[in-house]
């Protein structure tokens, strides 16, 4: 079990086309510090902060996802999750596994 994931995957836009899917502290933390310094604003301090501190075991993940969430809302570009899922749901067409 992956104590750093979340109770539910984030999704985040990227462009007009391309949705990345934040599913631990991991991820949101390389995230929010990947984005771009000229954006960064108290709500991505925040964010980052709350990621770190749940990372630490200081505050409990759901504050962490909370947090960016609200970062992503914030940022414009939070993605709606069911908008996303049927597109990443298991498919009729063999799941991706391979016969031999």
């Amino acid at each position: 079990m992956n104590l750093t994931a979340f109770s539910s995957p984030v999704f985040i836009k990227h462009g007009s086309y391309l949705v990345q899917e934040i599913v631990d502290l991991a991820i949101a933390i390389e995230f929010l510090e990947e984005w771009p310094e000229d954006r960064r604003n108290l709500i991505h301090a925040t964010a980052l902060r709350a990621c770190y501190q749940a990372h630490d075991g200081r505050k409990p993940m759901g504050i962490a996802r909370y947090a960016f969430v609200g970062f992503a809302k914030r940022a414009g570009i939070l993605e709606d999750s069911g908008a996303v899922m049927p597109w990443i749901a298991a498919s009729n067409s063999g799941g991706g596994q391979v016969q031999v």
